[in-house]
């Protein structure tokens, strides 16, 4: 059998391939709108249901989103915005200063 790989040994390996960074940076933006959302959501005591409602959207596609399943464009962010009773801001940052 094969020598057994440390996680960190793992996601090294994986990271290293072309693309990864990118596939890596998507998930990461689509997880932290969708938590943004769902944090609002709950700040305001709504449903996924109700914020479904609100946006013209499924439940289960908030739910989706919320877990990080979709990446939104501008329309539907506005739209998620509006429904929470937020402004949407959209930013350039430098990379080395990008979190």
């Amino acid at each position: 059998m094969g020598e057994r790989k440390s996680w960190g040994a793992k996601r090294a390996e994986i990271m290293n391939r072309p693309g990864a960074g990118a596939a890596y940076e998507a998930a990461r933006i689509r997880f932290e709108l969708g938590e943004a959302v769902r944090l609002r959501r709950e700040q305001l005591g709504l449903t996924q249901s109700e914020l479904a409602e609100r946006t013209g959207l499924k439940q289960p596609a908030v739910a989706r989103f919320e877990a990080g399943g979709t990446m939104p464009t501008i329309p539907m962010l506005e739209r998620l915005a509006e429904a929470l009773e937020m402004r949407l801001s959209v930013q350039f940052q430098p990379l080395r200063e990008a979190s």
